[in-house]
C-alpha cells in the first residue's frame, strides 16, 4: 500500500446528526462487515463502550478502516456531543481530509459550527454530507441556506436531490442532465460558476465565451477541494442506506492522500490511547514520515525516553488484524509504548500539524469513593482515564485525601461515572459542578524575593509582570546573564513559574499575562538549585499582590431559536442573565436570538427553556473565551497548601519543617 493509495478521514457533526450510522453503513458497503449494526439497538461497530451502547451516544472516538475501490481509507468516527470536543480535537489533528455531517432536519447547529471552524483553521479538505434528507418537514433550500449563511458559500452540490422530506427517494449525479428537471437549481452550470468563482483562468475562459469541458470542469473542482477551498456537498439518508455509495465515491475522489516518505526519518503521533482487555495499553499513532515495524525502538521526543514496539494492529470496528509495520501516511494501534501519552511526538516534529484549541473544560468537581476504602484504587482508576482524556487534569492532593477533575458538562459526569463503575467496579459521588474561573493581572508591576534565610539557601529573584490581552495564556522570558544566575538555575525558575501560577490571589490559575525574569541571584557557597524550586512561586505571588488580579469568567457563544410568541420573555431572562446579544430576526415564524453568555448564570437554561416552551426552544452554546467579571462577582476558591505570601509559614512547609 502507498501513500496514494491511501486516506484519512475523519467522521464530524453535531450529536444526533447520523455520524455512526453513517461509519456504520460505509463499512457494510465496502463489506468490511457482513451486517448491519444499529445505534438505537447498541450494536453499532464504532460503540465499543457499554455506556455507548445503552445510550446510544458516542464517547469515545473510534478508528476503523474499509477498501473502497482499491484505497484504503481509515475512518475516524468522532463523537457529537460537546461534552466530548476532546476527542473531536485530537482526531482532527491526524486526518487529511474531514466528511462534516449535517441532519437536514435540524440544519447547521452550534456542534457543526466550531468543527467547520477548526477544519477551515488547520486547512483540511473537507466533504459535507447532508444526512436525514428523508426527515419530515425537510426543505433542501433551507438547509443550504443555513450552510452559505454560517459554514461557507464555496459549496458545489454533487447530486441532486430526488424529492425531500418524505419524498426523498435517492440522489442523481449533477453531470446527468435530467437533474435539471428536479428544480433545485444543482446543475453542472452551477459546478462551473462555483469554480469559476475561485479560478481566475475558467473565469476569464467564460468571459470569452471559451467551451470547457466535463472532464477539464471535473479536474479543476478535484483540484480545488483537496486545496480545501470548495466544498462538495451529498444528500442521503444513512438509516435508509441512501447515497452512501456516492459518499465513499466522493471521498477517495475530493479527499486526499496523506504526503510522507516511508525512506524519511521517522515521525508520528500518539493521538489516542486505549486499554485493551487482552494487549493492555493500546496507543494509536498516525505516522507522517518514515515507517515502523515490531521490536523496533522508537525515540518519544517529548518526553526523552526510547521505547520498544511490541506489536502493530489494524483496527476494523471491534476487530483487528496484524500489521507487523506501519508506514508513512497510515494510522494504526501500537503496542509497548508503556511510556507514551497523547499528543507525544515519535520521532522527529517535521510536517505534524499542531493540535486545534476547541475543548476547554469550564466545570470541576471533586470525586469520591463511596467506598471509603477503595480510596486508592480510585485515585489509579481516574491517572488511567486521564492518561486516555487528558483535558480531565486530575489533581489528587494528597495531603487533604482530596480528587479534583475537570469536566464539560453534565453528560460527561454520567459518563465518568459509568466508567468508573463498569471497567473499575467503584462506585463514585461527585460533588456539585462549579465554574471555573480564572484571574489576570490587573496592571504591571514586579515580585521580588531575596530567599537568603534561614542558611544554608541563596536565591534572589525579581519579576516584571504585566497584563496581556485576553487568550494570550502565559509568556515567559528571561534578561539574566548567565554570570548572575546559572543557566540550570533560570531553567528552574521557567519550569516552576507555571506551577506558581495555579493558584493566584483567588485561588485560581492566573492566565493571560508576560512574566520577565530581570534579577536573579545565586551565591557560589550557599546555593541549592532546590532553593529557586522554593523562592519562584513567593516572588510570583509577591508580584501578583502587588499588581493584583482581577476575575475571569467563561463566556458562550449562544443561539437560542424559539416559537415567535416567546421570544420577549426570552429576552428579558437573557437581560437578567447578563448576555450581550444581538437584535433578534424572525424566520418563518420562529424567533432566533444570538450573542454572548456567561456560563455561570447560564448553566441550567437549556433545560429551564425546553421546558418553558414545551420542547419547542433550543439553545446551543460553544465556549467563546474569559472575559473579567462585574465587580460585583465574587467567585473564591479555597487554596491547597500554604500561601506563598506567607513567606516563613511557607519556607517551613516545604522543608517540611511545618509542625500540623
Amino acid at each position: 500500500m502507498t501513500a496514494q493509495t491511501l486516506r484519512n478521514i475523519g467522521i464530524f457533526a453535531h450529536v444526533d446528526a447520523g455520524k455512526t450510522t453513517t461509519t456504520e453503513h460505509m463499512l457494510y458497503e465496502s463489506g468490511a462487515i457482513r451486517a448491519l449494526g444499529s445505534v438505537d439497538q447498541g450494536t453499532a461497530q464504532t460503540d465499543s463502550l457499554e455506556i455507548e451502547r445503552e445510550r446510544g451516544i458516542s464517547v469515545r472516538s473510534a478508528a476503523t478502516s474499509l477498501m473502497w475501490k482499491g484505497i484504503h481509507i481509515n475512518l475516524v468516527d468522532t463523537p457529537g456531543h460537546v461534552d466530548f470536543l476532546s476527542e473531536v480535537e485530537r482526531s482532527m489533528r491526524v486526518m487529511d481530509g474531514a466528511i462534516l455531517i449535517i441532519s437536514a432536519a435540524e440544519g447547521v447547529q452550534s456542534q457543526t459550527e466550531t468543527v467547520w471552524h477548526a477544519l477551515r483553521t488547520m486547512g483540511i479538505p473537507t466533504l459535507i454530507f447532508v444526512n436525514k434528507m428523508d426527515r419530515l418537514g425537510v426543505s433542501i433550500a433551507q438547509v443550504m441556506q443555513d450552510i452559505n449563511r454560517l459554514l461557507t458559500v464555496h459549496t458545489v452540490p454533487l447530486q441532486t436531490p430526488l424529492g425531500e422530506g418524505e419524498e426523498f427517494t435517492g440522489i442523481m449525479p449533477v453531470w446527468n442532465g435530467e437533474a435539471i428537471e428536479n428544480g433545485f437549481g444543482f446543475t453542472p452550470g452551477l459546478v462551473l460558476e462555483k469554480v469559476a468563482d475561485l479560478d481566475d483562468d475558467i473565469l476569464s475562459r467564460i468571459i470569452d465565451e471559451e467551451e470547457i469541458s466535463s472532464t477539464e470542469l471535473h479536474k479543476k473542482l478535484q483540484a480545488l477541494s483537496r486545496e480545501a477551498k470548495l466544498f462538495p456537498v451529498c444528500f442521503g439518508s444513512s438509516q435508509r442506506g441512501l447515497g452512501i455509495r456516492e459518499l465513499l465515491d466522493a471521498a477517495i475522489e475530493y479527499l486526499p492522500a496523506p504526503a510522507g516518505d516511508e525512506m524519511e526519518a521517522l515521525s508520528g503521533i500518539v493521538f489516542k490511547i486505549e486499554r485493551d482487555k487482552q494487549m493492555g495499553r493500546t496507543s494509536f499513532v498516525r505516522l507522517y514520515r518514515g515507517s515502523l515495524k515490531n521490536r523496533d525502538a522508537v525515540t518519544n521526543l517529548t518526553r526523552e525516553v526510547q521505547e520498544k514496539v511490541t506489536q502493530i494492529r489494524k483496527m476494523n470496528g471491534q476487530k483487528y488484524t496484524d500489521l507487523g509495520q506501519l508506514q508513512a501516511g497510515d494510522i494504526a494501534a501500537v503496542y509497548g509504548l508503556s511510556q507514551s501519552q497523547i499528543g507525544d511526538i515519535l520521532g522527529s516534529p517535521i510536517g505534524i500539524p499542531p493540535s486545534p484549541s476547541l475543548a476547554v473544560p469550564l466545570l470541576t468537581v471533586q470525586v469520591q469513593a463511596k467506598d471509603e476504602s477503595r480510596y486508592q484504587e480510585l485515585v489509579e482508576a481516574l491517572h488511567e482515564l486521564t492518561e486516555e482524556d487528558p483535558l480531565l487534569d486530575l489533581q489528587w492532593l494528597q495531603s487533604e485525601r482530596e480528587l479534583h477533575v475537570k469536566v464539560m458538562g453534565a453528560i460527561q459526569l454520567e459518563i465518568l461515572s459509568s466508567l468508573l463503575l463498569t471497567r473499575f467496579g467503584l462506585e463514585a459521588q461527585f460533588s456539585q459542578p462549579s465554574i471555573i474561573y480564572k484571574e489576570t493581572p490587573a496592571q504591571a508591576g514586579e515580585g521580588f524575593i531575596a530567599y537568603t534565610m534561614p542558611k544554608p539557601c541563596w536565591a534572589i529573584l525579581r519579576f516584571a509582570i504585566e497584563p496581556l490581552p485576553r487568550g494570550s495564556g502565559l509568556i515567559y522570558s528571561s534578561v539574566v546573564r548567565s554570570e548572575h544566575l546559572l543557566s540550570s538555575y533560570q531553567n528552574e525558575v521557567k519550569r516552576r513559574v507555571p506551577e506558581a501560577l495555579q493558584q493566584g490571589l483567588y485561588g485560581w490559575e492566573v492566565t493571560d499575562l508576560k512574566v520577565t525574569l530581570i534579577e536573579g541571584e545565586h551565591h557560589v557557597w550557599h546555593t541549592h538549585p532546590l532553593d529557586f524550586v522554593v523562592a519562584t512561586p513567593m516572588g510570583i505571588m509577591n508580584g501578583l499582590a502587588s499588581t493584583g488580579t482581577t476575575l475571569l469568567e467563561p463566556m458562550l457563544r449562544f443561539r437560542i431559536t424559539v416559537p415567535e410568541e416567546f421570544g420577549g420573555k426570552i429576552l428579558s431572562e437573557l437581560v437578567q442573565m447578563r448576555a450581550e446579544f444581538e437584535a433578534p430576526s424572525v424566520i418563518h415564524g420562529r424567533c432566533i436570538i444570538e450573542g454572548i453568555i456567561p456560563a455561570a448564570t447560564s448553566l441550567e437554561y437549556p433545560v429551564r427553556l425546553r421546558s418553558m416552551t414545551s420542547g419547542k426552544g433550543v439553545m446551543a452554546s460553544s465556549f467563546f473565551g474569559y472575559q473579567a467579571c462585574p465587580p460585583d462577582v465574587q467567585a473564591e476558591r479555597k487554596r491547597h497548601g500554604v500561601n506563598p505570601l506567607d513567606q516563613s509559614k511557607y519556607i517551613l512547609s516545604v522543608r517540611s519543617a511545618l509542625s500540623t
